[in-house]
């Protein structure tokens, strides 16, 4: 069975296949030319003979009604020597069927097994080398901009699952839920389970308190339903719990570098609280106080 991983990035190809040409076009701007229709087409590329080879997806661009160019969307998650035998059969079958310019497209979220796919193969006739055009997590875009991730919400959607766990993590993720106040409820719900289940732990838990808390709080019909439909109390106290224990822990953190001594049955009086209010106002008084019989007030 595909893995979640893979399958994410061809699901959102085939909710809207002029994706496939806004991923092609971060690993070669230019690549692409006029069209007026992109759709998904068979990934079927067999030809007569007994060996069967299946893409993971083909988007056709059409202009005038006639083909204008077919993008073969690899992804790849580990190496597979196999692909480099295969990948040039693609080409030649879909370019054979479509009588068109085709291109292929590997997608590894991987650098490591990036680099690999990107690898030259030589065909072994004189001068014909295949440069598989392959985009990794460098080639993602850093989504930031609300009205970006509106316009091109899959993309802000990769942009999240990629990077949302990085540097600028919580902009690129407040961008994407800012994008999804403006689609269809049910896409939108798709898209966040999607985005929580490939995100770490830490980055999943920010993102579920950007759509309960602050000024995002209840915001959007889709964040209303997230969290009002059997899944928010249970979830929702899991993450209270663990974002005052996270808070908890750099308190102590605060106090260990103001060179503050803490003891045990103080330490455990801030672990085990769940108020976070409480643990903020004592944070507050940590960076003034001279010890730690003043944090408590």
């Amino acid at each position: 069975m595909p893995k979640r991983d893979h399958q994410i990035w061809l699901e959102l190809i085939k909710e809207r296949p002029s994706l496939a040409v806004d991923l092609l076009s971060c690993v070669k701007p230019g690549a692409v030319p006029a069209f007026t229709e992109a759709r998904v087409e068979s990934a079927d590329l067999t030809q007569h003979q007994p060996t069967e080879y299946r893409a993971d997806t083909v988007v056709g661009l059409r202009a005038g009604g006639k083909p204008a160019m077919a993008l073969i969307v690899e992804v790849q998650l580990g190496r597979d020597d196999g692909k480099r035998w295969s990948w040039p059969v693609y080409l030649a079958g879909l370019r054979a069927r479509l009588k068109c310019p085709v291109t292929l497209l590997v997608i590894s979220p991987k650098p490591a097994v990036a680099r690999w796919c990107a690898h030259p193969l030589v065909l072994g006739h004189p001068g014909l080398v295949l440069k598989p055009l392959v985009l990794g997590p460098a080639q993602i875009p850093k989504i930031i901009d609300a009205a970006q991730a509106q316009d091109n919400l899959e993309l802000a959607v990769l942009s999240a699952i990629t990077h949302g766990a990085g540097d600028d993590g919580e902009k690129v993720l407040a961008a994407m839920l800012n994008g999804l106040e403006h689609a269809e409820l049910d896409q939108a719900e798709r898209y966040i389970d999607e985005v929580m289940a490939m995100l770490p732990a830490a980055a999943g838990q920010i993102l579920e308190a950007m759509m309960r808390t602050g000024t995002r709080e209840y915001k959007s019909d889709y964040a209303r339903r997230y969290f009002g439909q059997g899944r928010a109390e249970g979830l929702a106290e899991g993450l209270a719990e663990g974002l005052a224990e996270g808070e908890a822990r750099m308190l102590l953190l605060v106090l260990d570098g103001r060179g503050i001594a803490v003891p045990d049955d103080i330490r455990a009086r801030i672990l085990e609280c769940t108020d976070r209010e409480k643990i903020e106002s004592w944070g507050r008084r940590a960076a003034t106080i001279g010890t730690i019989d003043e944090l408590f007030g």
